[in-house]
């Protein structure tokens, strides 16, 4: 047999071992046909087409349906009544996080984000309870948001009514507010270095929702020393986490623990406290990725927040004199907003959500396992299968809101013009399991 034989028999050989390997469950949820190999990877769910594909194969294979990366089976979960099904009614289903190989790298299943278990539930409950002493005791989270706004106004007055891009300056005064309780303190505008790091941490959030980044996700031991833009988004990182690290030894070197300052001064103590419990991971490593899970968290929906609040406001004048009238009324031109005020502002209000509603800034949830064999629509989820909830589909659910595809925020106002909660608004997901930014993000 010659040479050319040879690879036609491995090839057919290896077909045969992927198409047995990967036969589909009894009662999977189903899916559109899968490349051998390489699964549904050009399917499209990416940043930029994914709420059409979502649509497209929920019409066709329901609400609930499957999806192969390269040998991996995911399931994904569309429309609000069967996201609410998996996030809410059956919560302890669907609690731990899988492991993704393209953030596994940097996050390494330690933090709060993407870690599991004990260990997940000690950071979360330390954190919790530490943002809060340090955002509502010493000094409110309020506080500091109407410090930075007062920055932020007199940058905006800097620009002189010219054409500018208000996205680093939106991005650092947000960023500044989380920075203020993590680290202790505001960076200036103008700090490079710091404004180099927003930078970084954009490209890394842009890359990881490419196509071609997502296919590291297939073979991460291959791409690991091939070239691409997945090594951009881990330099990226690693330079983001070099900066963290700069951050906590200044800390370490200037720690009191009498006096603590911030959110790392209380953690370095909690350190202390806990060496005798290691399951807990109280160390320098899972500091730093609990100092990014929060940096990014406190950033970027609430900056992305911001930037499409300005674009909706240029594009519905009347609706921006409205909540301009409101603001006069009830608040004037002699003080700042406080969150006092918001009973009184339901319109403002109403606007505010329904920006969130319609920007569908995290159009698809992190996904979750199955900790258990759960049945879902019908279909089966075996223990370990990954869940990804469509949460777009939640925001723009024609069966929940009147006017989905339109700007409207009458979809949070009652008949009496008060504001109203809309248990179909879940722009962060829902859950024991939630991402950090729907700790600090509403």
């Amino acid at each position: 047999m010659d040479f050319t034989s040879w690879l036609l028999v491995t090839l057919a050989a290896l077909l045969v071992t992927d198409v047995v390997r990967n036969w589909r469950p009894h009662n999977f949820p189903p899916g559109p046909w899968a490349l051998p190999i390489l699964g549904n990877i050009f399917t499209g769910l990416d940043f930029q087409s994914i709420n059409k594909v979502r649509m497209q194969l929920a019409e066709q294979y329901g609400p609930v349906f499957s999806l192969r990366k390269g040998s991996t089976r995911m399931v994904f979960v569309s429309g609000y009544k069967m996201v609410k099904e998996a996030l809410v009614n059956q919560m302890d289903s669907f609690v731990d996080r899988p492991v993704v190989p393209l953030f596994h790298k940097t996050f390494k299943g330690i933090g709060i984000a993407l870690s599991n278990g004990y260990l997940w539930k000690q950071q979360r409950k330390f954190a919790n309870t530490h943002l809060r002493y340090f955002g509502e005791g010493q000094r409110s989270l309020e506080k500091y948001i109407q410090v930075e706004s007062e920055f932020l106004c007199e940058a905006f007055k800097e620009e002189q009514r010219g054409p500018f891009n208000p996205h680093y300056t939106i991005t650092t005064a947000v960023c500044n507010i989380i920075s203020s309780v993590v680290f202790g303190q505001r960076f200036e505008y103008s700090d490079q270095t710091f404004r180099t790091v927003l930078e970084l941490d954009n490209e890394a959030v842009l890359l990881a929702g490419s196509p071609l980044v997502q296919l590291y996700d297939v073979y991460p031991s291959l791409l690991d020393h091939l070239p691409g833009p997945h090594q951009t988004l881990h330099r990226n990182y690693r330079e983001i986490m070099a900066f963290l690290a700069k951050q906590v030894e200044k800390h370490r070197e200037e720690w009191n623990p009498e006096d603590p300052r911030d959110f790392i001064d209380v953690y370095l103590a909690e350190m202390e406290k806990k060496k005798e419990d290691p399951q807990a991971g109280f160390n320098i490593e899972t500091l730093l990725v609990c100092t990014l899970d929060l940096i990014e968290a406190g950033t970027e929906s609430s900056s992305t927040t911001l930037r499409w609040a300005l674009v909706y406001m240029m594009h519905h004048p009347e609706i921006q004199e409205k909540v301009q009238a409101e603001i006069d009324r009830v608040i004037g031109e002699s003080r700042q907003p406080a969150a006092a005020d918001r009973p009184n502002l339901p319109f403002t209000d109403a606007v505010i959500h329904e920006i969130q509603r319609m920007g569908n800034i995290v159009p698809l949830g992190f996904p979750k396992m199955a900790t258990k064999d759960a049945t879902l629509g019908g279909y089966l989820i075996p223990k370990g299968t990954s869940l990804t909830t469509a949460l777009g589909s939640v925001l723009f659910d024609k069966n929940e809101w009147a006017t989905p595809d339109n700007f409207n925020p009458e979809h949070f106002l009652d008949s009496e013009g008060k504001f109203r909660r809309r248990e179909a608004f879940l722009p962060f997901s829902a859950g024991l399991h939630n991402t950090p930014s729907g700790m600090h993000s509403t």
